[in-house]
């Protein structure tokens, strides 16, 4: 597939570029020549069969792996940046987060607060807000160990979350959440909360890049998407030109066939039968 080529320099104070990345973990090839642009104030989604580079591909943007090609946030090589200064930039959800220790969710969650300038109270107030909007108000003394996978999940969400509160902060710097799949814990009511909190975070100025195995709620909420299959970018464009039949079927070798079932990008992917 033949890329075009990114100049960062036309999207120095907002977007996230990727031009011709590549990953290899020790000597195995794993992503290859990925090119793809993420604007803040957007949603972009990647999805793919399991085992497509999703995952290796976000870890390579958000600093975990090492990279060849070209990746800038805001006007800057990731490559070259130091973890605080993209720290500073955004913040990441992985798919699993271990924790050894004992920590109550407060704890867990003051884990992401940059400023220790801040005062107790404020502090706080910050943490109490950040678990509310993830539908965990009152659990801040709660045992981080005692939760379902569910909840962990929706407390490092919190945690994130504090991490890059304000999506345009006085600066002017749009911040970036990174989530990789940020709902394959939850339950349909909490998965469709973190959904519409993400799509909020990119409507108030923030940038967002998830890792996504729901197409469903795909189709319904992000605004781009990265398709992946064998490591390699097999599509990338807005939602409607991307999640259609014929490109999603090609990813996941099974017949999909789209339903509108709404207005608008209201979409219900609906799997062919199988035959065994």
């Amino acid at each position: 597939m033949l890329h075009q080529k990114i100049d960062p320099s036309t999207n120095v104070d907002r977007n996230l570029c990727a031009e011709n990345v590549s990953i290899s973990i020790g000597k195995t090839p794993i992503v290859r020549d990925v090119s793809f642009e993420a604007a803040s104030g957007e949603l972009l989604a990647i999805i793919g069969p399991s085992g497509s580079g999703k995952t290796t591909l976000l870890r390579a943007l958000t600093g975990e792996l090492s990279y060849e090609g070209h990746a800038f946030l805001s006007g800057r090589e990731l490559g070259g940046m130091s973890a605080e200064d993209q720290a500073v930039l955004r913040g990441v959800l992985p798919q699993i987060s271990q924790i050894s220790f004992p920590l109550t969710v407060s704890e867990v969650v003051a884990l992401g607060l940059l400023d220790r300038r801040a005062g107790r109270l404020q502090r706080e107030t910050r943490i109490s807000e950040a678990l509310a909007k993830v539908g965990l108000a009152g659990f801040e003394g709660r045992t981080y160990q005692d939760l379902s996978g569910g909840e962990q999940q929706r407390t490092q969400l919190a945690r994130v979350l504090c991490q890059v509160w304000d999506p345009v902060p006085a600066d002017g710097q749009p911040r970036w959440l990174f989530l990789d799949e940020p709902v394959s814990s939850l339950d349909i009511k909490h998965q469709y909360q973190i959904m519409h909190l993400a799509a909020d975070y990119a409507a108030r100025g923030g940038g967002v890049v998830a890792v996504m195995h729901d197409l469903n709620l795909t189709a319904e909420f992000a605004n781009k998407v990265l398709v992946m299959k064998c490591g390699k970018q097999l599509a990338y464009g807005s939602n409607e030109s991307v999640m259609c039949s014929g490109t999603l079927t090609t990813a996941y070798d099974f017949q999909l066939d789209l339903v509108e079932v709404r207005s608008g990008r209201k979409l219900f992917l609906h799997p062919a039968p199988v035959k065994i």
